[in-house]
């Protein structure tokens, strides 16, 4: 978006020299701002992830294939597991909490401005250090440059011995800035919750969007953090002779199993709780009813925020736990699944009898709907560990991780692109470049993960660099490499539409959707201060009060 188009009326911002609104975006510590820098910062990651991704599965289209060597196999999926992960999903759902959450709860910013650009600028800076490690002697297909121990980075993979030069580095330091970067968010957003709502915004009235964003806020400082703490044991380990993760000399490689996916389960969380708070306030404006379930709705997010940070080690089924922890972390993931299952329910529910119109943003949240309840049900059986112990390293754990990621948290995301666009722009995108988007992006999801299963329970195992025809896998993996290239051309539909309407787009209103809550009560694209005065709400649904004071509904 360019500097103008929130600028105040009458500033003459128009006619400064670029250099000059180019410093305004950088020195920024307006929240809309610094929420549109994330957004374009994990765009472009998210072209170079899936540039990536494209070059994984055309080496796996079909046996004994060399398109690239087994090393720049290798770091692809690591650059492209920690870039989606750290660099696309996190920064855009940041992004997009930043942009909204101010304006939902009738603030002016977030609770700490200058703390919220340190966050942004360490976040994009942990991101250029990990593909800093392109630029050394040789480059990405040289030795000893870019990540190759997986987005997971298993000890003693990331030791001197097994890591040469200083890829790893770049891997643990990229992610250790990100690190303060996400942390630093987090309380911006649990402060700008607590203590920056207008008045009679209790936290009953408050928008689903707000308390979702409220508990991942919450998960971030819990998972993160020791994260980074293992970052730094790692570090430690590389370069002043700590052993924390060295079996030969009294560390344990289990350790990092145990830092890392106490991170990374709740990271699912984290990602996918704002996912919720999209489709929890799209379906009812494109439904034309209240939320049902309010109340249920915010106990099962709380509830989720609880249950997530004891589920971790069901990635580690096959490490040799022992049956006690093993039986808890079964326990614990089914447990999970209840709170979730709850607000699929409520979703539903809402939709039920409603007027729906199957706008772009409604069609995105209804696959997302249906995606994620495949994801979440294929979760469960890998929760269950004898079945886990079977599967874990093959391609039916990769399915269903992005049937989670992609089917489920990038759909919603596409959602709330369209559904908000209006709102940062002033622009109304095209609707028939848009379902376009939408059936691309959905036949291809569907051709590439679907699929996908099927040569994991035919025993395909994650992370190889090529396998022996004959072995049932050819067929499959040629459908999902097809799968990945209707994606590719959706992402290309997507980004083409956003850029046409932004400056061919026609100009809407404050309110195009006639929605509910806060943010469209105030100009499109807002003003700098948000509200010329300070809004006072008195039920959970203050624009539609407004709109409409005789409809009990």
């Amino acid at each position: 978006m360019s500097t103008d188009a929130i600028a105040l009326p009458g500033t003459g911002l128009a006619s400064r020299p670029i250099v000059v609104r180019l410093h305004e975006w950088v020195t920024t510590v307006d929240h809309k701002r610094l929420g549109i820098l994330y957004i374009i910062y994990a765009l472009v990651f998210l072209l170079i992830a899936g540039i990536e991704a494209i070059v994984i599965r055309i080496q796996l289209i079909r046996p004994h294939n060399d398109f690239v060597s087994p090393q720049v196999f290798n770091r692809m999926f690591t650059m492209h597991g920690t870039t989606m992960i750290f660099f696309v999903v996190m920064p855009v759902l940041f992004g997009f909490a930043n942009y909204l959450l101010p304006l939902m709860i009738g603030a002016r910013d977030m609770a700490f401005p200058r703390l919220n650009a340190f966050s942004f600028w360490m976040t994009a800076f942990g991101g250029l250090l990990l593909y800093f490690s392109l630029v050394g002697a040789n480059g990405l297909y040289g030795a000893g440059n870019a990540p190759d121990v997986g987005w997971f980075a298993y000890a003693p993979l990331t030791s001197q011995t097994f890591s040469l030069g200083h890829s790893t580095d770049f891997w643990i330091l990229g992610i250790l800035v990100s690190g303060f970067g996400s942390i630093g968010v987090a309380i911006n957003i649990v402060s700008t919750v607590i203590c920056m709502r207008c008045p009679g915004m209790t936290l009953a009235k408050m928008p689903l969007f707000a308390w979702l964003n409220f508990v991942m806020a919450g998960l971030v400082i819990l998972a993160v953090s020791p994260l980074t703490a293992a970052q730094i044991m790692l570090l430690v380990d590389r370069y002043l002779g700590g052993h924390f993760f060295d079996t030969q000399a009294g560390g344990s490689a289990v350790m990092w199993m145990h830092f890392f996916w106490i991170f990374g389960h709740p990271e699912v969380y984290v990602l996918v709780l704002p996912a919720f708070a999209f489709v929890s306030e799209i379906v009812p404006v494109f439904s034309r009813k209240p939320i049902f379930g309010y109340s249920v709705m915010v106990g099962a997010t709380v509830a989720i925020g609880f249950i997530s940070m004891s589920v971790w080690a069901h990635h580690m089924f096959t490490v040799g736990m022992g049956a006690n922890a093993n039986t808890f972390f079964v326990l614990s993931t089914m447990a999970i699944a209840v709170p979730t299952g709850i607000k699929i329910f409520n979703w539903l529910a809402t939709m039920w009898g409603g007027k729906i119109d199957f706008k772009t943003p409604m069609l995105f949240c209804i696959a997302f709907l249906f995606q994620f309840l495949v994801a979440g049900l294929t979760g469960v059986m890998l929760g269950t560990a004898p079945f886990n112990w079977h599967l874990g390293n093959s391609y039916f754990v990769v399915a269903h991780f992005h049937y989670v990621i992609v089917g489920g948290i990038l759909f919603a995301l596409f959602g709330a692109f369209y559904y908000w666009f209006p709102k940062m722009s002033g622009k109304m995108y095209n609707e028939t470049l848009g379902k376009l988007h939408f059936w691309l992006f959905f036949i291809g999801f569907h051709l590439t993960f679907d699929f996908m299963h099927i040569p994991g329970l035919l025993g395909m195992p994650r992370r190889i660099y090529t396998y022996e025809p004959g072995r049932g896998w050819d067929t499959w993996n040629l459908i999902v490499t097809i799968g990945v290239f209707f994606q590719a051309a959706g992402i290309l539909v997507f980004l083409g539409n956003f850029i046409w309407s932004y400056f061919r787009g026609e100009s809407v209103g404050s309110d195009p959707w006639d929605a509910w809550t806060l943010e469209w009560s105030t100009n499109s694209p807002p003003p700098v201060y948000n509200f010329a005065t300070i809004p006072e709400v008195k039920s959970r649904r203050p624009l539609w009060d407004l709109k409409h004071p005789d409809d009990p509904d």
